[in-house]
């Protein structure tokens, strides 16, 4: 990795909420330069113990389908895995051999391939909507359809529609719940972050799986954030999901999500490293570079950790940078009832900063950003 793509990150917070492979994606981003939270949005439920599951194989075994939909790697492969703990794997992948098989993307083509099926199509796009397209009236009229789900969370359909399509085209479909996500065990992780996305104190949050944004917004409903969750994730919290279907709880709330170009971990990075810097970018301000973020601020490449009324500070100069915000506003801001609170608030600031010279005072009237190439006409003074 070259320097630029090691500090590209620095001083975002960037949180995440998956519950599979977690770690490696907080290292990616970490190499980056971010600072990162974790607590896992969902859990998945065993598969060797899920009663629904088993009662499903069993149907595909009794009466094998004519077609199968596989949606996901994981979950293809998980579904063979929990078959042969059962004792069922050659009898299930007997009926499965005698079908039309339809994966929605290259992970799901490897899982079949490495259980010796193989594929008459797959969806260039990989959604579930291409599928529908592809497969017509008279590919699925009178037809038994055995579609793999994603998985979900309570009564959450992680494909809204997909199966009634498949329904209203004359097919008898067979849903099989490969794997099923309920909330996470520690809930208190999860509460923390949703609170903690709901004041602002993250740059961007991310997400891996549609359930993993269900089962979010629905925490956030019931710690009663759904309105603050929102405001945020339009505004000063970036939202990443690693594909069109993750994104789709998000696009129902009026949220829209910044996607990578292709479902994968490591571009969902690349594309946050890209993204954050160019929303977000510095402030050219009195020969220095600022960074105003989440939980800090950077200066001239070098974190300043702030506390939280310095840092309610700058973000108010930052919201126009070089504009002049009036000692009543930032006085409000600082919740306080006397005009000296602000002239100590802004001196602990600057000294924070390391700079003075970042803040300037607007004689009799404020303070502002010292940014580069205003005009000279704003009676401005560092002191």
């Amino acid at each position: 990795m070259t320097s630029p793509d090691a500090t590209v990150l620095t001083g975002f917070t960037v949180a995440i909420t998956a519950s599979r492979r977690a770690d490696e994606f907080a290292t990616i981003l970490r190499r980056r330069g971010a600072e990162v939270v974790t607590a896992a949005a969902i859990s998945m439920v065993p598969l060797s113990d899920d009663v629904r599951l088993r009662e499903m194989t069993d149907a595909v075994i009794a009466s094998p389908p004519d077609m199968l939909i596989a949606t996901t790697g994981i979950g293809f492969r998980g579904w063979v895995e929990a078959a042969e703990g059962w004792g069922v794997a050659e009898p299930l992948l007997a009926a499965l051999g005698g079908a039309r098989v339809i994966s929605r993307g290259p992970k799901a083509t490897g899982a079949l391939r490495a259980a010796g099926l193989r594929e008459e199509w797959s969806p260039v796009s990989e959604s579930s909507e291409e599928v529908l397209t592809h497969l017509t009236h008279a590919d699925l009229d009178g037809k038994r359809v055995a579609v793999q789900l994603h998985g979900a969370v309570d009564d959450w359909d992680p494909v809204p529609g997909f199966l009634d399509t498949l329904t209203e085209r004359g097919a008898t479909v067979v849903a099989v719940p490969v794997y099923r996500w309920e909330p996470p065990a520690d809930l208190g992780a999860l509460d923390a972050l949703v609170e903690r996305v709901a004041l602002g104190g993250v740059d961007a949050v991310t997400f891996t799986s549609a359930p993993a944004v269900a089962s979010f917004l629905m925490r956030a409903d019931e710690l009663q954030l759904t309105d603050s969750v929102r405001c945020v994730l339009r505004t000063t919290v970036t939202p990443f999901c690693v594909g069109p279907v993750t994104a789709r709880p998000l696009e129902r709330i009026g949220v829209t999500s910044v996607l990578p170009d292709r479902m994968r971990l490591g571009a969902l990075a690349r594309v946050i490293a890209d993204e954050l810097p160019r929303r977000n970018p510095d402030l050219a301000v009195a020969g220095h570079t600022l960074g105003v973020h989440a939980t800090c601020a950077v200066v001239d490449g070098q974190i300043r950790d702030l506390s939280p009324n310095s840092l309610t500070l700058l973000k108010l100069l930052a919201r126009e940078p070089g504009a002049v915000v009036v000692r009543d506003v930032l006085l409000e801001a600082l919740g306080g009832d006397d005009p000296h609170v602000v002239e100590a608030a802004v001196a602990r600031l600057r000294s924070a900063l390391g700079a003075k010279e970042l803040i300037a005072t607007v004689v009799k009237r404020g303070y502002r950003l010292a940014v580069d190439f205003m005009p000279d006409d704003l009676g401005a003074e560092t002191s």
